[in-house]
């Protein structure tokens, strides 16, 4: 069958995302059409699970555009955010390598737009393209250091330094310079922040005012602006 135009198109902006992936950007343009023609997309309401935990690992995903959350949620109830992603970062390998099921859910923190390739094709673009097994393996062995990080830092920083990190991270990820700072636009709750460093609310809440009121940042709603880098990063043991 010929593809549409609208097809065609689709399948240009999806090659054009993942040049931009860290786990497919240099990969050869012919292999990248081959993923991009299996891909599939898919979009998420705010609040909306891409999956729960405990689904079957039947597919990986690439954020188009929007933000997504990965958590692991306890018996009690009580949500671990993991990571968050933005546009060209991918997430669900795992579960298609290991065959085990989801070991955490991810959720849409705003309205969010995904490329979705199935274990099947992605196992298709294997067999014909072996050189994306390196990439996959490379895309796991940052989870595992990232989550290493992660458990190393509940240990060894106290919530203060968890918090100045997570702000860093931040930075280095979405990070806009500007005269006052470094802006960051949060697309996240103090909730959902205080899930991430293992903290409460409340202290979270604290934390960032009191280095508000030391002059490490400012706070304007939901945009941060971070003002001193050096003492951030001093205070996170970097």
């Amino acid at each position: 069958m010929v593809p549409t135009e609208g097809e065609l198109m689709a399948e240009e902006r999806a090659v054009g995302l993942l040049t931009r992936s860290k786990l497919f950007r240099d990969l050869d343009t012919e292999v990248l059409q081959a993923i991009a023609a299996r891909m599939a997309s898919r979009s998420y309401r705010k609040g909306e699970r891409v999956f729960h935990q405990g689904d079957p690992g039947d597919a990986m995903y690439v954020v188009v555009e929007g933000l997504v959350k990965v958590v692991v949620i306890s018996e009690d109830g009580d949500e671990m955010v993991l990571v968050t992603l933005g546009p060209a970062q991918s997430f669900g390998e795992l579960a298609l390598i290991d065959g085990e099921p989801r070991s955490a859910g991810a959720e849409a923190v705003e309205p969010t737009t995904l490329l979705v390739i199935t274990r099947q094709a992605l196992s298709e673009s294997l067999r014909q393209h072996p050189e994306i097994a390196e990439k996959l393996l490379r895309s796991l062995g940052s989870v595992i250091r990232r989550l290493t990080e992660q458990t190393a830092d509940l240990v060894f920083l106290d919530l203060h330094g968890r918090v100045a990190k997570l702000l860093l991270g931040f930075a280095e990820e979405q990070g806009k310079p500007d005269e006052q700072g470094i802006l960051l636009d949060l697309h996240l709750t103090q909730q959902e922040v205080a899930a991430m460093v293992g903290g409460s609310r409340q202290s979270v809440n604290q934390i960032l005012r009191g280095f508000a009121d030391r002059g490490y940042l400012e706070l304007q709603g939901r945009t941060v602006v971070l003002k001193d880098m050096d003492r951030l990063r001093r205070r996170a043991g970097l």
